[in-house]
């Protein structure tokens, strides 16, 4: 099952698949070249349908857990000064992705959509340390109702040349349902209250929508 935001790049990608290795067949004559070129392309075809994956996941959402909304690593656990929305500390959780990981977003949690911004930035790399507050980036605030206010950051990296935001002020946010994508490697920030129990560690694989980032 491959992600929406995929579907033009992926038949782009399968006619000039296809156009590459019709043309290799053709023009290269000595057996053992030909076929490592049309494996090269294959290869590469390969890679651009498991980037745009999208496992499915369904759940039964609840409001007193918060989701990894992304798969990836847990490279931030932290108490940050937040200063866009709640101008105050909160709690940063952060989960960097590769570019073989899963890029689909998903709401970590349930509730109301109270803000939603775009900002343009650089492209530095996702995990650097200025690259939440300089990188191209969307910022989420959900209400919750046992967590209250919870903000998740989708922040581009060097690769990442597109960030998809679905969530608009006002709207229900499900846990558990798509809440964008980032194409081409990334990170996504949790910014939690202070007293929120963390249910993991640094450097532990986050798989979305099934390990349970924060509990109450």
């Amino acid at each position: 099952m491959f992600h929406k935001e995929g579907s033009k790049i992926i038949f782009i990608s399968l006619i000039i698949t296809v156009a590459l290795v019709l043309m290799a067949d053709y023009f290269i004559v000595i057996d053992w070249i030909r076929m490592t070129v049309q494996s090269v392309i294959l290869v590469f075809l390969i890679l651009i349908l498991q980037f745009f994956r999208n496992p499915n996941r369904a759940i039964t959402p609840q409001n007193n857990t918060v989701l990894a909304p992304v798969d990836g690593k847990v490279v931030v656990i932290e108490e940050v000064f937040e200063p866009e929305y709640f101008k105050e500390k909160r709690l940063m959780v952060s989960i960097f992705m590769s570019p073989v990981n899963v890029h689909v977003t998903r709401y970590a949690l349930s509730g109301i959509i109270k803000y939603s911004q775009y900002h343009a930035g650089k492209y530095l790399v996702a995990w650097h340390p200025k690259a939440s507050e300089e990188n191209e980036r969307t910022t989420v605030v959900i209400d919750n109702p046992v967590f209250g206010e919870v903000m998740y950051r989708q922040i581009a990296g060097a690769l990442a040349k597109r960030i998809v935001n679905y969530a608009k002020p006002g709207m229900q946010a499900i846990q558990g349902v798509d809440a964008g994508f980032i194409k081409f490697g990334s990170r996504v920030d949790l910014y939690l209250p202070l007293d929120t129990k963390v249910n993991v560690v640094l450097n532990q694989k986050a798989i979305g929508n099934k390990t349970v980032i924060a509990s109450k």
